[in-house]
């Protein structure tokens, strides 16, 4: 069975605030096994913290970050790789993972494949020193470009490069996860375990497009504008099947991830998710 973990961008600002080691004390009393580290700066003293945090509480570190160039968190490849299979030898993590191409790479097949191409080299490394090298989709990873989609491009170009699959982005792009996840099979290593909401339409909002204050235009965006990421169990996505999927297609670790929690505590959501998935058998 796959290792149930947290992405822990969810809590970053606890991070910021209180140090890694005691966001890790607190990932233990959620009753959860692993993180993930993402959209922090990967400083040796956050290392550290996350070799002693992962001795003092026995959580695993499934995966950390990683960008191809400096300029975004996680180890930049090209400049800090020897750092990066260091950090990957002392923390016990097999897995770096890529959040999202670059904007530039989305614009057409031969940006995509160029991105690819690019990021090969830095995988195929990365597996010879025992660390899989993943790559996060979103829904623009749902992009056809003469019928081949992003998902497939990269892994013509790039096979060495696995994947992170965030169910909720494939749903959102417009992919039964379900065929998703069958279609990779092999390949899916990491799986975001996000739901997905539509929001109630506010009687505010139809109240202000009757009495003229909010025109059609504004009104149609808020319309759109309804689709949330939610706690676990609390959206439409089919967990009892998902699961079970993805375990078949390969996956490792289950990281809860919730992109915004509207105002609300994110430890709240990840208990209230943690809660849910307990009742799956997770």
């Amino acid at each position: 069975m796959p290792v149930l973990g947290l992405q822990l961008m969810m809590l970053k600002d606890q991070i910021h605030e209180k140090g890694i080691y005691e966001v890790l004390r607190q990932v233990r009393e959620l009753d959860l096994d692993a993180v993930e580290v993402s959209q922090v700066e990967m400083t040796d003293e956050l290392i550290d913290d996350l070799v002693r945090g992962r001795a003092a509480f026995d959580v695993e570190i499934a995966a950390m970050s990683a960008t191809i160039d400096p300029g975004g968190n996680g180890f930049a490849l090209s400049t800090e790789f020897d750092r990066a299979v260091e950090a990957c030898r002392r923390t016990g993590t097999r897995f770096l993972r890529i959040g999202m191409m670059p904007f530039s790479a989305m614009t057409s097949q031969q940006a995509c494949e160029e991105w690819a191409a690019s990021v090969e080299p830095y995988a195929a490394r990365l597996a010879e020193q025992g660390v899989t090298l993943c790559y996060h989709n979103h829904h623009v990873d749902l992009i056809q470009f003469e019928g081949e989609r992003v998902f497939d491009i990269v892994r013509r170009v790039a096979p060495s490069l696995l994947f992170e699959v965030d169910l909720h982005w494939v749903q959102r792009g417009g992919m039964a996860p379900l065929d998703m996840l069958e279609a990779y099979t092999g390949a899916c290593k990491l799986i975001h375990v996000k739901d997905f909401r539509i929001a109630p339409l506010p009687a505010r909002t139809l109240a202000e497009l009757e009495s003229g204050e909010l025109g059609m235009a504004e009104f149609q965006a808020a319309f759109l504008g309804l689709v949330q990421f939610a706690e676990v169990g609390q959206g439409n996505m089919n967990w009892p099947a998902l699961l079970p999927a993805a375990e078949r297609a390969g996956a490792e670790y289950f990281l809860i991830e919730q992109d915004d929690t509207y105002g609300r505590d994110p430890l709240d959501c990840i208990r209230e998710s943690r809660e849910y998935l307990r009742t799956l058998g997770y």
